[in-house]
């Protein structure tokens, strides 16, 4: 067996993995370019009952006087969670392939 006490262990000067050194800064990081759909608001249909916004794993539903007006595009990462969750009867929100 190979000794790898005397090898140069370079990994000391890696950051641990899993851990978030300076936290609050999702913000700084643009994630909306990983779409490839896009949710689209039908705000005839939506009743705004927020179902979206508590479902959204990326806090990009935009919501002002405890209505929803729309997506912020900069971190939505097209899962489709908020059209899934959006109340079968009403279906406000739908997916569609984003056109670049």
């Amino acid at each position: 067996m190979a000794d790898n006490s005397a090898k140069d262990d370079k990994s000391k000067d890696l950051p641990l993995g899993g851990v978030v050194s300076n936290g609050g800064n999702a913000d700084d990081y643009e994630t909306g370019g990983w779409r490839k759909d896009m949710p689209i608001l039908d705000k005839d249909k939506c009743t705004n009952c927020l179902i979206c916004w508590v479902m959204c794993p990326d806090s990009c539903i935009i919501v002002e006087d405890g209505k929803m007006i729309g997506f912020e595009m900069r971190h939505c990462k097209g899962c489709g969670i908020c059209a899934v969750e959006c109340p079968d009867k009403i279906k406000a929100i739908t997916m569609e392939e984003e056109k670049k």
